[in-house]
């Protein structure tokens, strides 16, 4: 009896962790990837496509992974990419997105085969890819302020309702603003009375369209963001739990099933960090070999949610803009002061400078030549670097 109760725990604490994991990465990225999509000029749908497209690819992922090698393995999105693509898609059509998207999916399979994720930081300081993050995202911080000018009520309540739960219930902090905020645009009558059909999510092919300036625009950057901001931290955490995972053939399947994603949606597929760490915790199991299946429980969760997407979607698009730009910014709070502790934690104060001068390109409005402010941030804060040295090597 004691056996049988021991193992009903398990399997509650693995769902559990796996439920949470899913829910933390759901709701801080939810209104980025919305929002992401309009920008696209797609609609409600397109959105339940991509996360259809996102929901099986990870769940899928995560399952077959975690089983195989029998360690949590958790694939997310990367929230990060989604932010930088938001602010940099202008101009850019859905087709030429579905393009970027396949040649980013392309690098992100091959990258790993060709060179080891350390090199790249040889040319790529650990810094200057946190300052380009948080040069990225700083426009994100500053919306949740600027848009309480337009809904001050709305956005005060849910600055504060954030900082309560983060300092309370950090682990359901987003989720709570995501209640807060629909409860109450919903007594301010921001939100629109409409009836809403249940149904369920349907994959949208999206016809690719490729050229140098997506490749440049939008490849390029969503490979080095994800790369630095995702699946180097991924890597990190799992060693941190002391799980030693083929890394090279992770991110290569992963990377090579975000080829056939990428058209419906699917824009990049990484290693996930902080919710992975929610399947590697003791509050799984004592034992570290067992916690693989909450990341197998997450996978499951990820379908389900990703089926579920198009009635989720169309709820979400009642919701006001301020809500959900306000909502992307919160949502970006921790990686945003994560990223700028980062970014100048070097003993070198030319490689602080770099990382510096990467921050302030890259959060401008710079787009020289046609190449957006990330690609001018990483040149940039490269110069810098690369001057530095050239006036060590003079002096020795």
């Amino acid at each position: 009896m004691k056996t049988v109760w021991h193992r009903v725990n398990f399997i509650i604490a693995a769902m559990s962790a796996g439920l949470v994991a899913v829910i933390v990465g759901f709701s801080s990225s939810v209104a980025l990837l919305y929002q992401l999509v309009i920008n696209l000029g797609g609609d409600s749908q397109m959105v339940a496509s991509w996360f259809l497209a996102l929901g099986i690819s990870m769940g899928l992922l995560s399952i077959v992974l975690s089983y195989c090698y029998r360690i949590p393995i958790l694939i997310a999105w990367s929230t990060p990419g989604a932010a930088l693509m938001v602010a940099n898609v202008q101009g850019f059509t859905l087709n030429e997105a579905a393009g970027g998207f396949i040649v980013g999916a392309f690098l992100l399979f091959i990258f790993p085969l060709l060179m080891p994720l350390d090199k790249l930081f040889k040319w790529l300081p650990q810094q200057l890819a946190s300052a380009m993050l948080a040069g990225i995202l700083l426009n994100f911080g500053f919306s949740v302020f600027t848009q309480m000018d337009l809904q001050p009520i709305l956005i005060i309540s849910m600055f504060i309702s954030y900082l309560l739960a983060k300092r309370f219930v950090p682990q359901w902090a987003l989720l709570i603003v995501i209640i807060v905020s629909a409860t109450l645009a919903w007594q301010l009558q921001l939100i629109e009375s409409k009836s809403i059909d249940w149904q369920w999510s349907t994959l949208q092919f999206i016809q690719p369209e490729f050229s140098w300036s997506v490749i440049v625009g939008i490849s390029i950057p969503l490979f080095i963001v994800t790369t630095a901001a995702q699946n180097i931290p991924g890597i990190a955490m799992l060693q941190s739990f002391g799980y030693h995972a083929p890394i090279k053939k992770v991110l290569s399947i992963t990377g090579f099933t975000n080829l056939f994603t990428a058209a419906f949606g699917g824009y990049a597929l990484n290693l996930a960090a902080i919710s992975a760490s929610i399947c590697m915790s003791e509050d799984v199991h004592e034992d570290p070999k067992k916690r693989y299946w909450a990341s197998i429980w997450a996978g499951i969760f990820y379908i389900i949610l990703g089926l579920l997407a198009a009635y989720i979607m169309a709820w979400f698009a009642l919701l006001p803009s301020s809500l959900i730009l306000a909502l992307a910014g919160i949502a970006l709070f921790g990686t945003i002061t994560h990223s700028l502790q980062q970014s100048v934690n070097s003993e070198s104060k030319h490689v602080n400078e770099a990382a510096v001068i990467t921050l302030l390109i890259t959060a401008s409005p710079i787009a020289l030549w046609g190449l957006s402010s990330v690609i001018w941030g990483v040149i940039g804060g490269g110069l810098v670097l690369f001057i530095s040295q050239l006036k060590t090597k003079s002096m020795k």
